[in-house]
């Protein structure tokens, strides 16, 4: 059985990168060093191979889904610990509105995800492509799209962040954009 977990440790180590994304989509990058958000995606991992016969018997849209409730009742739980510690509410204000408002972006997913009426369904289809995709650019273009696109965050707030130049930001976006649309389209 311990080869046979291995097999599968190893089998979901594959979706790591998907697992990162979705957390660096849902989940306001301010709050990053707030949560070890790499620790969450390993939990996670380590959740989903204690129930290995669960996983061999999915399909890998089933283990993907899987993965994903469990990463986001992950990440909701942490925000509640987060909010509930106690803090400096005065300096910490607007990262207190910020996991709220990625607290909304996960129990929004999960509705999404729950909704069956078929608009809903090609909708979080078309989202789960795009994520498929998000998940294989290099980093910091995925970091340089998400921040613009999931956050709302402007090209001047992206470079700070990010600790170049708007025009270092705008060659990211560029090349994430021309690589996202390949991806895309190899997908189909």
């Amino acid at each position: 059985m311990a080869g046979n977990a291995d097999a599968v440790n190893h089998a979901l180590e594959k979706y790591r990168a998907y697992l990162e994304t979705l957390t660096f989509i849902q989940i306001d990058p301010r709050l990053r060093g707030k949560f070890g958000l790499s620790d969450i995606v390993q939990v996670t991992l380590d959740e989903a191979t204690r129930t290995v016969e669960g996983i061999e018997a999915m399909d890998p849209e089933g283990q993907k889904r899987w993965l994903r409730r469990m990463l986001i009742n992950n990440l909701r739980d942490e925000i509640d610990r987060w909010r509930a510690e106690g803090r400096n509410v005065g300096r910490e204000q607007s990262l207190d509105v910020a996991a709220e408002q990625s607290s909304c972006r996960l129990r929004d997913w999960i509705i999404a995800e729950e909704s069956t009426p078929s608009a809903n369904l090609i909708e979080q289809e078309q989202k789960l492509r795009v994520l498929a995709a998000m998940s294989q650019l290099p980093q910091r273009e995925r970091e340089a799209l998400s921040l613009q696109y999931d956050h709302g965050w402007k090209l001047a707030q992206i470079a700070e962040y990010l600790g170049c130049t708007m025009n270092v930001v705008a060659g990211l976006q560029a090349r994430g954009r021309k690589r996202l649309r390949k991806l895309l389209s190899d997908l189909e």
